[in-house]
C-alpha cells in the first residue's frame, strides 16, 4: 500500500476494500449463477461477435466468473489470449485452448492465478486483440474503471496507446459495481462498455 499519495489514490484504496468485502460474502451458488449469466450477456456484444482475437483473463476467487465465456469464445474459433503475471507486475500473454492449457501459478504470497501453460507470446501480443476484457472492482457513469491497484492493466492500456491501436475495452462486473463515480487519475482510461449478469451498458 502506498501512503501519502494523492486523494484519488486514498479514495480508491477505501473503495477497493468496500467492494472486496461485498464480494467476499458471495456464495458458491451466487458465483455459478452469475458466471453463466455474465457469459450469456457478454456473448451478445457485437464487438465479441466479430472479434478474431480477444485478450481476456481467468477469474479467481469471488471475481465475476469468466471460464464459461472463455470456453464459448474458444468454441467459436476466437483466438483467446490470457495474461501471465511478470515479476514487475507487467503482463505476458499466452493462448487459451481449453482447460488443459491452464496452469496454477502462485506469485509470492498472493492468491494462485490460472495462467496459460504454453508458449509465451510477449507483452506486445495484446496489441493484436480486437477486444480487451478487463478485470475490475467498479465502473462509473463515465466508463472509468476501478482496478485492484496492482497497475498491470494500466501498463496494458499504455502499451495499446503507444502502439496506436484501439481495441474495444470491456470490463466484467457484478450489477452492484456499476456506480455513479469512482476516483480517477491522469493515467486512467475509460472503457467502452461494462457487462454484468443482467446486461450491457455502453459509455460514450
Amino acid at each position: 500500500m502506498r501512503h501519502g499519495g494523492t486523494g484519488a489514490e486514498s479514495d480508491k484504496h477505501m473503495l477497493r476494500r468496500e467492494f472486496l468485502a461485498v464480494r467476499s460474502r458471495l456464495t458458491a451458488d451466487d458465483l455459478r449463477a452469475t458466471a453463466a449469466a455474465l457469459a450469456d450477456r457478454a456473448l451478445e456484444l457485437p464487438e465479441l461477435a466479430h472479434a478474431r482475437t480477444v485478450a481476456a483473463y481467468v477469474s479467481v476467487g469471488a471475481e465475476p466468473g469468466t471460464r464459461a465465456l472463455l470456453d464459448a469464445l474458444h468454441a467459436r474459433g476466437v483466438r483467446v489470449l490470457l495474461p501471465a503475471l511478470l515479476p514487475d507486475n507487467d503482463l505476458d500473454w499466452g493462448a487459451y485452448t481449453g482447460e488443459d492449457s491452464l496452469a496454477r501459478v502462485r506469485h509470492g504470497g498472493r492468491m494462485a492465478l490460472l495462467e496459460p501453460a504454453g508458449e509465451r507470446l510477449g507483452p506486445d501480443a495484446v496489441t493484436g486483440a480486437d477486444v480487451v476484457l478487463l478485470p475490475g472492482l467498479a465502473v462509473d457513469a463515465r466508463g472509468m474503471r476501478l482496478g485492484r491497484g496492482g497497475g498491470s492493466y494500466d501498463r496494458v492500456l499504455a502499451r495499446l496507446d503507444r502502439a496506436g491501436v484501439r481495441p474495444a475495452l470491456v470490463v466484467l462486473l457484478y450489477d452492484t459495481e456499476v456506480v455513479a463515480h469512482v476516483p480517477a487519475e491522469a493515467h486512467d482510461r475509460p472503457v467502452q462498455a461494462v457487462v454484468t449478469p443482467s446486461g450491457i451498458r455502453r459509455f460514450t
